[in-house]
């Protein structure tokens, strides 16, 4: 990519915020700003005052769990790629962050020259995964191609769902009509196949666990 990348680090572990900017300056010797997050609502705050290039995200955060703040974070639309970075190594966590949206998987084992490498990858456009023998199940395949398939409207909908607002606290957090919000709940109801919240919940929460 040309110029100097802007990238958001979303970690809550200081150390690895510092060693994630470390690799980012191998990546790019020319130069790269790094800005840090230590929680998934300072990110989206940022998201308000700056548009970044790439976001590392850490799966762990006092106020997201597993793949609950990947969705959180294509919701709000930030318009750059979003990488995970994470200390959970399996093929079923690389296959979710993959079908949810996740334009790479790092995990934190990698060596400082491997996540370089992974970096300038991810900013020149392209993705990055680690290898993996097996994949999702056929079940899981179908489970997250469904929540892969909202809008990023309706995932701030349905996490809203998940934090137990009412549709007019969600209304206002959007800053839409109720109305909208319901057209929205009906069209989340019939991509994930379901006939109520509790069911929508459900699937939710099933896609974004490990």
């Amino acid at each position: 990519m040309a110029g100097i990348p802007t990238v958001l680090i979303v970690d809550d572990h200081p150390l690895f915020r510092d060693a994630l900017e470390v690799a980012l300056t191998a990546a790019f010797p020319d130069g790269a700003t790094a800005h840090h997050a230590g929680s998934l609502s300072d990110a989206l705050a940022r998201l308000d005052e700056t548009r970044y290039d790439l976001i590392l995200l850490d799966l762990t955060l006092a106020d997201s769990q597993e793949f609950d703040g990947l969705t959180r974070l294509i919701g709000a639309g930030p318009g750059c790629p979003i990488v995970v970075v994470s200390a959970t190594e399996s093929a079923q966590a690389f296959e979710t962050a993959r079908a949810l949206g996740a334009a790479g998987y790092m995990p934190k084992s990698m060596s400082l020259e491997d996540l370089s490498a992974a970096l300038a990858t991810a900013l020149d456009g392209g993705q990055w995964f680690p290898p993996s023998d097996t994949g999702a199940s056929p079940d899981r395949q179908e489970l997250l191609a469904r929540v892969a398939g909202l809008t990023p409207a309706q995932r701030k909908v349905i996490a809203g769902l998940a934090d137990g607002l009412l549709n007019k606290q969600i209304a206002y957090e959007m800053d839409i009509s109720v109305a909208t919000v319901k057209a929205h709940m009906t069209a989340i109801f019939r991509k994930l196949g379901a006939n109520n919240r509790t069911q929508a919940l459900l699937i939710y929460k099933e896609a974004t666990s490990l």
